[in-house]
């Protein structure tokens, strides 16, 4: 039986390093799942993004291997080798990559993603950012990413074992402080 965690919480706040403790705690061969992209497209000069990827990069041990999947996330989930842990660093920039996706399609994508999750012999650890909390974006795009974040989140909240809430420089473990909501999806 796979471990399933959901480390979220709002820009800055720790979300990653704290998803990486418990990577190491787990004392398993990590797998790091990079969810942007690292190499940047030709023309691109986004040196504050470059930046931000070469801190993650740093900071990770030398002895975890890590694979940049921008869009076949459950693909490289049900790859994962048994008694190994993976960490999806992030599920929001996932999102955003498939944002093209219709409804239908993102919800097949969705319904595949949690059925994956759900059966492979993997510990899994989830970062996901909080994007609810502000104000409601004046534009579709923007709030299609924000509902269907959001969403992930909770559905992949009902099956997790843990979920963390990472802000203002604490880590509140939601699955023994929180009341679970009632399912109706």
């Amino acid at each position: 039986m796979s471990k399933i965690v959901v480390v979220t919480g709002p820009a800055r706040s720790g979300k990653s390093e704290w998803a990486e403790t418990l990577a190491i705690q787990s004392q398993q061969a990590v797998i790091y799942i990079a969810t942007a992209i690292a190499t940047p497209t030709q023309g691109s000069e986004d040196t504050e993004w470059e930046e931000r990827i070469q801190k993650h990069q740093q900071r990770r041990p030398q002895n975890w291997e890590t694979l940049e999947v921008p869009s076949e996330l459950s693909g490289a989930i049900a790859s994962a080798k048994p008694n190994s842990c993976l960490l999806v660093d992030s599920l929001g920039t996932w999102v955003a990559n498939l944002l093209v996706q219709d409804d239908q399609t993102w919800e097949k994508t969705v319904s595949e993603f949690i059925e994956t999750v759900e059966l492979v012999a993997c510990d899994l650890i989830f970062v996901a950012e909080e994007t609810g909390w502000g104000i409601i974006p004046a534009y579709s795009s923007g709030r299609i990413f924000r509902d269907r974040l959001g969403n992930l989140v909770r559905r992949l909240g009902v099956i997790a074992h843990d979920v963390y809430l990472v802000t203002g420089g604490y880590v509140l473990n939601l699955s023994i402080l929180g009341t679970p909501l009632p399912v109706k999806w």
